[in-house]
């Protein structure tokens, strides 16, 4: 009988000391899985358009295991970061504009998803100028705006576009060029008391929603409908190749990144929070992106 039971007890610590192994062995699988993930750094430019994307792809790919980092940059900056591999992905790509940063980078990085189509930008006055509908209509009549066109940051691609506009319309006109929010803010204070004044617009933006202005007719086809992409490092798909499956399946529509900037800086929403709830509002759509 003792040795019946010895039996059993050496059985038993047998499969006990087993099962520990097994288990270690797993748990050290799991935890180098873990580590085998790259962290994954988000290029963001200072426009009110880049945040809801990136915001919402940060939760996304965080919630899928990975360590996600945010680059703040302009526009040139970013795409540099992106050819040498110190930042993986940029969710607010605009093209055509964007096509020199392409042609200059091809070899490292890639057009990986369009995130919305029609996106509209060019020069935009406020409504009560009812005689400026044209960009041709802005001629002769320079010194009303003190010889100024208001533009976003230097490194933007786009201040390129408005220099040739310029020349093109033959405007004795100088952009001037600050931030995204200098350049609204001097809008501002010439449409506080309705003075002329044009400046640099796009959308999604709540300059829409904030102000009564309208977008210049441009006949002579300077400015084109932007389609928005995702562009990404080509390494990526190699060293992060479901985070990248995620970014190729990615889109989201124009209004409802509107809708997102409206929320945050007009409604003051934390920034995480409106990501949070696009995402709880359209589960289908994330599982969709991730492929489930």
């Amino acid at each position: 009988m003792k040795k019946v039971v010895l039996s059993m007890m050496t059985a038993l610590l047998v499969m006990f000391i087993v099962g520990c192994s097994q288990q270690n062995e797993e748990t050290s699988e799991n935890e180098a899985g873990a580590e085998e993930k790259p962290t994954i750094t988000l290029g963001v430019t200072p426009w009110t358009s880049t945040v809801p994307p990136t915001e919402i792809a940060q939760i996304i790919l965080e919630d899928m295991g990975y360590t996600v980092e945010q680059t703040q940059a302009d526009a040139g900056s970013t795409y540099i970061g992106l050819s040498r591999g110190d930042i993986d992905v940029f969710m607010d790509g605009w093209f055509p504009v964007h096509d020199v940063y392409i042609e200059k980078y091809g070899e490292t990085i890639e057009e990986t998803a369009v995130s919305y189509s029609d996106a509209d930008s060019g020069l935009v006055v406020p409504s009560y100028m009812e005689d400026v509908n044209s960009i041709e209509d802005l001629k002769g009549m320079e010194a009303d705006f003190d010889n100024e066109l208001y533009g976003i940051e230097e490194g933007a691609s786009v201040t390129k576009k408005i220099d040739g506009l310029i020349e093109t319309y033959e405007l004795d006109m100088k952009q001037v060029n600050s931030s995204e929010g200098g350049m609204i803010a001097q809008a501002m204070r010439k449409m506080e008391s309705e003075k002329p004044v044009v400046f640099y617009g796009w959308r999604p933006h709540t300059m829409f929603n904030k102000f009564d202005i309208k977008m210049l007719e441009d006949p002579k086809g300077v400015f084109e409908s932007a389609t928005v992409k995702v562009i990404t490092n080509k390494e990526l798909q190699k060293s992060a190749p479901d985070a990248y499956k995620f970014l190729s399946n990615w889109s989201i529509p124009l209004d409802e990144v509107e809708e997102m900037i409206v929320k945050i800086e007009e409604e003051e929403i934390p920034k995480e929070e409106v990501a949070q709830e696009w995402i709880d509002n359209h589960q289908d759509k994330v599982n969709e992106m991730l492929g489930k």
